[in-house]
C-alpha cells in the first residue's frame, strides 16, 4: 500500500508532536508537513530535541493550499475556534481533516456558542462532522471510509480528553438501562499537559507541584459535550455534574463516574454488562472487579482501562473508573485511531505498544 501523506497543523503543541511522535512510526502513514505558526522555518527537532534522528521536518505556515498540495489528511491540533476558519477551506480542497478542537464535537451550533462565547462559523460543515469516539461511533466512521475512498473529504471531530474517560466509565452501565435517573456524575483528575504548551499561573510548576485542586466547576467547557455524549449512549437526555481537577502529573487523566442504577443491578450483573461491551474494544481494557485503573498503567499509551464497583448500602450507586493518558486516548491516539478507521486501514495501526514497565 502506498503510503498517506499526513499534514499536523499545530506540530509543536503537546497534542501535535505527540501525533508527530505517533506518526512517525506509523507503518502506513507518512508525515508529509507539519505547520507552526511561532516556530515558521524551524525544524521540530530543534524544539524537541527527543525527535533528533526521528522527525526533523521543517515547520511551515498552516496555508490550505499548501496542505492540500502535500496531504491526504490533516490533523489540527489547534485551539478551540481556530479550526472554524480552517477546516472550511481544506475539506473544499479535498482534504480529509481530523479536528482535535472542540469546534465540531457539538452537534447544536447555538450550545457550542454559548459555551465558547464565539459564532460557530461554519454549521454546514458542522452538520457533516462524526464524533471521533470509536467505541461508541465506530459504524459512522466506517461509514466515513467508505466516502474517503470515493475522493469525498470528510471530517472526524475527535473528543476531549475529559469526555472520553467520563464516557468510557459510563456508556456499558447507560446502553444496558441500568440508570434509574437521568443524572451522571463525574469526577475527574488531568495531568497538566491537558492544559496545553501555553504556560499559566495555574500550571505554572511552583503552583501546580505538590497541589491538586478543582477548577472550572459547574463551569466547564466539555459539559455539554459530555452530555451529548451520554444522552447518546442512553438514547434520551442526561445530565451531568461534572468537576475536573488538576493533579501534578505530566500526563494521566482519571475518571470516576456515580450512576444511582435499579434494584435488580448487582455488582456481577454490572461487571458482565462491562466485560461484554468492551470484550471486542482493541484499545479498551476491562478489569477483574474490584480491581480499579490507574493512570501509571496506561500513561504514554493509547489504551483505556476501565474498573467498575456497586455501593449498595444507601441509593444503590454504581461507581465506575477509567483511566486514559490524556495526551494519548484523550487527544492524540485516540484522533489517529480514527484516522486508521476513517482511512481504511486496521483501527490500530501504529497504536499497539504497552505502556513501560516502569
Amino acid at each position: 500500500m502506498e503510503n498517506i501523506k499526513a499534514c499536523i497543523v499545530g506540530a509543536t503543541g503537546y497534542a501535535g508532536v505527540e501525533l508527530l511522535r505517533l506518526i512517525s512510526g506509523h507503518p502506513d502513514i507518512k508525515l508529509a508537513m507539519a505547520t507552526d505558526r511561532k516556530n515558521a522555518g524551524a525544524e521540530v527537532s530543534d524544539i524537541y530535541p527527543g525527535l533528533k534522528g526521528v522527525c526533523d521536518i521543517v515547520l511551515t505556515l498552516p496555508d490550505p493550499d499548501e496542505i492540500a498540495a502535500t496531504s491526504d489528511v490533516a490533523f489540527l491540533a489547534v485551539p478551540h475556534t481556530a479550526s472554524l476558519a480552517l477546516t472550511p477551506a481544506l475539506i473544499a480542497r479535498g482534504v480529509t481533516v481530523i479536528d482535535l478542537s472542540a469546534d465540531y464535537r457539538i452537534e447544536d451550533a447555538s450550545v457550542y456558542e454559548a459555551w465558547y462565547g464565539t459564532p460557530h462559523t461554519s454549521v454546514d460543515v458542522l452538520a457533516d462532522a462524526v464524533y471521533g469516539l470509536p467505541e461508541l461511533n465506530r459504524a459512522a466512521l466506517v461509514s466515513l471510509a467508505v466516502r474517503h475512498a470515493e475522493g469525498k473529504a470528510v471530517l472526524v471531530a475527535a473528543p476531549g480528553c475529559y469526555p472520553t474517560a467520563t464516557a468510557l466509565a459510563a456508556i456499558p452501565a447507560l446502553k444496558a438501562g441500568f440508570a434509574i435517573s437521568d443524572l451522571v456524575i463525574s469526577d475527574a483528575i488531568s495531568g497538566v499537559s491537558g492544559a496545553g504548551r501555553t504556560p499559566s499561573a495555574r500550571t505554572h510548576y511552583c503552583h501546580a507541584n505538590e497541589n491538586l485542586e478543582a477548577y472550572g466547576v459547574a463551569k466547564h467547557r466539555h459539559t455539554p459535550e459530555i452530555e451529548q455524549t451520554l444522552s447518546q449512549a442512553a438514547g434520551h437526555a442526561m445530565n451531568v455534574i461534572f468537576t475536573p481537577h488538576l493533579a501534578p502529573l505530566a500526563r494521566g487523566l482519571l475518571a470516576t463516574v456515580y450512576i444511582e442504577v435499579s434494584d435488580g443491578v448487582t455488582a456481577e450483573s454490572a461487571y458482565e454488562a462491562y466485560a461484554s461491551f468492551y470484550a471486542d474494544e482493541p484499545l479498551v481494557a476491562m478489569l477483574p472487579l474490584g480491581e480499579m485503573p490507574q493512570t501509571a498503567s496506561v500513561a504514554g499509551t493509547a489504551r483505556a482501562q476501565v474498573g467498575i464497583a456497586l455501593d449498595s448500602r444507601h441509593r444503590r450507586m454504581l461507581i465506575a473508573s477509567a483511566a486514559i493518558d490524556n495526551l494519548g486516548k484523550g487527544s492524540a491516539s485516540q484522533a489517529l485511531q480514527c484516522a486508521n478507521l476513517v482511512l481504511g486501514l486496521d483501527e490500530t495501526a501504529g497504536l499497539s505498544f504497552p505502556a513501560p514497565v516502569l
